[in-house]
């Protein structure tokens, strides 16, 4: 059958080719890039929707068998096909350069399994970097979801406590803005409405979005958490805590109980995007890495 291209709608959101690609990344099963990364970056406020419609699709008889897209802001691209259709990378890095470029800056992440579609980029003048990606996994039947909640904390969920502004504030402060002195958490309008379109959309189990409460009502730990049945594991993203309450194994509650459900939905494993201590002290394994690859630099570059 033949490979037919074409473009990724320019309309962002949930639209049809969003459901298309997202049963392709199911298809596709574990990878560098999953179905959660593609469901957290279509609705993310961080997504630039502008370019959304450089995203290359190649079809056979409709159905999407490759996909090259970048995670919300251009300059880092992602290759990924079906198994029956590697052949097609050499043409999708090619595609991938030449369109999800922030100016001169592109590289491709590419597993460090994937030796044939390494083979392909140096042959076109790439080499790695010393940028990775980590995944670590959680392992059901080897690893206790036990954990102690201090005196006082709760453990609750955006299905059972459905606060769009603790949500927003645990997250403002839990990525340090504060810290870094961007000021005190606001819930203006625009945050109220990204956090809607992340939240209350098609393939989101708000029981999965678990949050820990202090005694005076504050979210001040999340986990958020993606599982579709299809695939048979879990995503945690995103994590965090308020800074005033690290220290306190409230982080740990929140993956933990969040990796607790996504096992009782059937979950067997379940994957976080990185290779920080926390994880690895509560019971995730190191499990794959990506690097990103980069136009090798000619000696004049390599000059300066």
């Amino acid at each position: 059958m033949s490979i037919h291209f074409r473009n990724y709608t320019n309309q962002a959101g949930i639209t049809e080719d969003y459901r298309k690609v997202r049963e392709f990344f199911i298809k596709l099963g574990y990878a560098e890039f999953t179905f959660a990364r593609w469901d957290w970056m279509i609705t993310h406020s961080y997504l630039d929707q502008t370019s959304i419609g450089r995203i290359g699709l190649w079809e056979e008889e409709n159905q999407i068998v490759g996909v090259a897209t970048y995670d919300c802001q251009l300059g880092n691209s992602f290759c990924l096909t079906l198994p029956d259709f590697k052949s097609l990378k050499k043409e999708m890095l090619f595609y991938a350069s030449q369109n999800l470029a922030k100016g001169t800056e592109f590289g491709i992440t590419i597993s460090d399994s994937d030796v044939a579609f390494q083979d392909i980029a140096a042959q076109m003048g790439y080499v790695a970097t010393e940028e990775k990606e980590c995944d670590a996994v959680f392992y059901y039947d080897r690893t206790s979801t036990e954990y102690v909640l201090p005196e006082g904390f709760r453990v609750t969920s955006m299905k059972d406590t459905f606060d769009l502004s603790q949500y927003r504030r645990v997250l403002w402060k839990g990525f340090n803005h504060e810290v870094n002195g961007e000021g005190d958490f606001v819930m203006t309008k625009e945050r109220e409405q990204s956090a809607t379109l992340e939240m209350l959309r098609e393939n989101v189990d708000l029981s999965l979005k678990v949050a820990v409460v202090a005694p005076d009502g504050n979210f001040v730990s999340y986990c958020g958490m993606w599982y579709d049945a299809e695939v048979g594991y879990a995503v945690i993203e995103p994590v965090a805590t308020d800074p005033a309450y690290r220290k306190m194994g409230l982080g740990r509650t929140a993956v933990l109980e969040g990796v607790r459900r996504a096992g009782l939905l059937g979950a067997k494993k379940a994957f976080v995007g990185s290779s920080q201590q926390f994880y690895y002290s509560i019971g995730l394994r190191p499990y794959s890495t990506a690097t990103v690859w980069r136009a090798k630099k000619t000696n004049s570059q390599n000059k300066e």
